[in-house]
């Protein structure tokens, strides 16, 4: 079964400072018929204006990706971490027992557009623990590739980062005759976020901003792209 939401129906916050759509009930934006699908927690598509951003704040017991659109996003952790994140790089960070973490655009008259991902863990109480890497156009054209995963499918792959959850994120970028097929189990669920452009999901057209929701099904198929960057999840059910 494949449900679309689309990009108007999500959430959304302006903090002047920070643009926000949450594709699950996250902060001031409740919505009990979206509280997470599987074990994926959050989508925030942020938009930050130069010379802001979020300060130091907690989070425990949650893998948190971060998946950079534009921009930078400069990030200071407890853990000792201070990174730069550019656009085509993924960001990990396993919050574990406990950290403390910021993230700024600290560029001058350029937004720092991004996707702030939550996923539940399967383990709680973990040391915090940190990981980025880039992964190149090159690897996410016509395909989806493999950027987070368990352990084994991580060390496996040369562009996932490790998350302690039972679910696998992959990207990809499609334009024209381009098209990726991918197996799913009908016991788990998977989710499509298309982060910009058109895109067919099992023949479903997503526009960008828009998800397809599915379950129960045994395959996934993308297809007639327009300059389209889609994410894709396989998670527990």
């Amino acid at each position: 079964m494949l449900t679309l939401r689309k990009s108007s129906e999500r959430g959304h916050a302006d903090h002047g400072w920070l643009r926000s759509f949450h594709s699950f009930s996250f902060a001031n934006y409740f919505d009990p018929e979206h509280m997470g699908f599987g074990n994926l927690r959050v989508i925030n598509e942020d938009r930050i204006a130069p010379g802001t951003g979020f300060g130091t704040h907690g989070h425990r017991d949650m893998e948190i990706i971060s998946y950079v659109l534009s921009g930078q996003l400069a990030h200071q952790d407890s853990m000792g971490n201070v990174k730069g994140i550019p656009p085509g790089d993924v960001q990990r960070m396993s919050a574990g027992s406990g950290v403390r973490h910021s993230e700024f655009n600290h560029a001058q008259g350029e937004e720092t557009h991004f996707l702030q991902i939550w996923i539940e863990p399967n383990v709680k109480g973990i040391p915090p623990s940190y990981e980025q890497k880039t992964v190149p156009e090159a690897a996410k054209r016509g395909q989806l590739v493999l950027v987070a995963a368990p352990a084994g499918e991580a060390a496996a792959s040369a562009h996932a980062v490790q998350i302690h959850a039972d679910a696998r994120m992959y990207a990809g970028l499609f334009d024209g005759a381009e098209s990726a097929r991918l197996t799913l189990s009908p016991l788990r669920k998977a989710y499509v976020f298309l982060v910009r452009g058109t895109l067919q999901v099992n023949g479903s057209t997503l526009h960008a901003g828009d998800a397809a929701l599915l379950h129960a099904e045994t395959a996934l198929a993308l297809d007639q792209g327009r300059e389209a960057e889609v994410l894709v999840f396989d998670l527990a059910a």
